[in-house]
Formats: C-alpha cells, structure tokens, sequence
C-alpha cells in the first residue's frame, strides 16, 4: 500500500494537501506509462498496477476532502439565531411532539396560520431552522440541486412560459411598435412536486435524553436520504412519482437538434474515446454549446469516466484535469469545473456518459415549501418511526443549455 492510500483522515488542509501530492503522483506516474508505449508500444505491469492504486487513492482523498468540506460547514441548527416569539413557540410544540407524541400546541398553532397539513393526512410542518438546515445540506449532497435553479413554490406544480423558436428579441426606436414573429409558438412546461419520503427511527430513551437535539437528528437523518434519492432522479429519473431526469429527455445529435431535445455529439468508437487524440471530442463537445452558456458551464461525470478522462494531455503536455485550486473548490477539466454524480452513467455502447452545460440555466429544481413528519410509535415497536416527507419536482427548462457526449458511431 502506498503512503497516499494509507494516510489517515486529518483537517481540511491536510486532505487538500494530499489530494495534491496524489496527483502529483498520478502525473509522474502516467508520465512513466506514456514513455514505456512509445518505446516499447505496452506499458509496463508493474506501471499500470501502481497508476491504478495512485488513481484509486486519488478518488479517495477527493472524496475525504469533500466530506471535511461538508462536516466544516455544517453548523448546528439554531446557533447564533434569534427566535421570535412564533417560532420560539412553534419548536417547543414540535419538540413535545416528536419527544411524547402530544400533538395538540401543534394542531392550536396550525389552524391559527390556516396550514393544510394535519397529523392524519401528512404530519406537521418542521421549525424553518429545521427546513433551511435540511435543504442547504441537501444542496451539499446533492449534485444537481448545488448548480441547478432551484425555485421554491407553495402550489402543486411550477407553470412556466416558453416559446418552441426561442425568445423573440430585436432593435426598435422608441415609439416602433413591436411586431411578433409570425412563426412564434407559445406553450407552457409544467413541472408537478412529487413526494419524497424517509423514515429514520428512534428508540425512546434517545427521545427522552434532554441532551439530543431533536431538531438537529431529524435534519441529520433525512437530509442525506432525501438528498441521494432526489439526486439520482434529476439525473435519470423516468418522470413517474419523481422528477424527470435530464438524461431521460429525447436526444438527438447536435447537427439535427431542436427545441424539446437534449443534443449530443458521438466520440465515433462504440463505448470509448478514440484510440487516437482521445481528448479532441472533449474540445467538441465544449463549442457545442453556445457562447452565452459557456461562461457558467461545467461537466457532469462519475468517479469512474473521470478517472479515464484523468490521463488526457494537451499536444504540449498539460493534463487537461486539474485537481481544486484552492479549499472548497472544484475539480477543473479545462479550466470549467467538474460536477462528480455517480448517476451518470459508466462508460458503455451508446452511453451518455458526460455532460457539460450551464445547468442553472438547463435545469429546474422545483421545491414546496414545509418539510412534514408524522410520529408513528406503533409500527415497529420499540422504536418510534418518523415519517418524513418534501415535495419536489424538477426537469429540464432549457433544451439548449446542456450538451451530452454519447459514446457510439453516428
């Protein structure tokens, strides 16, 4: 085991340090690999197994580094906050909810702010604290939900407008009139919440300890559920009972795109990069997209077509991934960061396997507001069950701000 794959878990700075020395590693080591193919036209074993673990142990320290990012910045719910009365009011009724089940100050606050919800038919609404908590982590988790527009509604489902030729736009004088397109065709996309749900469970000792921050589990418990489960479906999810996933769209290739289709470009090899100047599509795929969205664009991939991509060099030599140039930063794959979801999919025949885009612009994530839980003490005894649900929805609200790399023969 190398000295990079046996480092223990230390600070921030430490992991960001290793991250760096790993690739430095990885570099030198690739480095050696190219050098033995061409002079001897195969790489030695020895290179290969040990670029490998460097690759492995490089994956592993992003990932370590990423969650001491996301343990930093997480502070506990309530902390340096001021209370008005109404919530100060509305988290003690919660807390003897969730501790003893005695629903009544939540019920009395409820009908006096008019809410929907009651116990029977979904629970009752979580403190904001709670909620905000929950969503920022989920945020964290989440992919999609970090770069996507996430807009938070109190309906069912979010309306929008959209023209199938793009919006109109053009120069007049002030007193021109505006004439519309005669082609202009106006419709409108939808995009329902869906529920989502997790049930963490709690012994009642825990729930009686005054110490436990009730408040503060409940938000630890689902907000890495909801968050891999929403996740997982902004990216493939099929539309049913969950969002619609941007890799669930119709796709065509990006000569013959239009409006209400995904484009793509084909690395021209069934399930792989060309053998020759592999990393050329790469620079397709980016002038795929137009200018106006290139300037907050970003790739999508998984760990394991990163780790391809990983060894692409320039003609002069350049890696073309860098690792974060400072804490808290991303990833950069020619100098756009790089978005790492295990949803997308590995390297195959006629995989969608990278994307790149603007996906605050592409993609919507659609919020109701309230997070609810409902106390069950009688399904699982002993425990205490607390289901907990959101809605959400999400889908793509922008056709041509995000680009796919389909790896496949035109």
């Amino acid at each position: 085991m190398t000295q990079i794959e046996n480092k223990a878990y230390g600070t921030e700075a430490a992991a960001f340090e290793d991250l760096h020395r790993a690739f430095s590693a990885f570099r030198e080591t690739n480095d050696d690999r190219i050098g033995q193919i061409e002079q001897r036209l195969s790489a030695d074993a020895l290179t290969e197994e040990k670029l490998m673990r460097i690759d492995r142990a490089l994956d592993e320290t992003k990932g370590r580094l990423d969650r001491l990012t996301l343990d930093a910045a997480r502070p506990r719910i309530g902390a340096d906050r001021k209370d008005d009365a109404a919530s100060r009011e509305h988290k003690s009724a919660f807390l003897t909810y969730m501790r003893a089940g005695e629903a009544g100050g939540l019920k009395s606050l409820e009908a006096k702010t008019m809410a929907a919800a009651s116990g029977p038919d979904g629970g009752y609404l979580v403190p904001q604290p709670a909620e905000r908590e929950i969503l920022r982590r989920m945020a964290q988790i989440s992919p999609m939900r970090a770069i996507a527009n996430v807009v938070e509604i109190s309906t069912h489902s979010l309306r929008r407008a959209f023209s199938w030729a793009g919006p109109q736009a053009g120069w007049v004088a002030e007193s021109d009139p505006r004439p519309q397109s005669a082609n202009q065709q106006i419709s409108d996309m939808t995009f329902p919440a869906m529920e989502l749900y997790a049930m963490p469970a709690a012994t009642q000792t825990l729930l009686d300890d005054a110490v436990v921050d009730i408040e503060q589990w409940i938000a630890d418990e689902v907000s890495v559920a909801f968050a891999e489960q929403e996740g997982a479906a902004f990216v493939k999810g099929d539309g049913v009972n969950k969002p619609t996933g941007f890799l669930n769209y119709p796709m065509a290739q990006q000569s013959a795109w239009s409006f209400g289709k995904l484009g793509y470009i084909d690395t021209g090899v069934a399930g792989a990069f060309a053998a020759a100047s592999p990393s050329d599509i790469l620079f397709d795929l980016v002038y795929a997209l137009k200018a106006g969205y290139r300037q907050n664009a970003r790739f999508m991939m998984n760990r394991k077509t990163q780790s391809a991509i990983r060894k692409f060099k320039t003609t002069t030599g350049e890696y073309l991934w860098e690792p974060p140039a400072t804490l808290g930063a991303a990833a950069t794959l020619m100098n756009f960061p790089v978005s790492e979801s295990e949803e997308m999919p590995d390297i195959a025949t006629d995989s969608t396997s990278v994307a790149f885009g603007d996906f605050h612009r592409g993609y919507v994530v659609v919020d109701r507001s309230g997070v609810r839980v409902l106390r069950d003490p009688y399904s699982a005894k002993p425990y205490v069950l607390f289901y907990t649900t959101k809605r959400v929805g999400g889908g793509v609200q922008d056709f041509d701000a995000i680009k796919l790399l389909k790896f496949g023969v035109a």
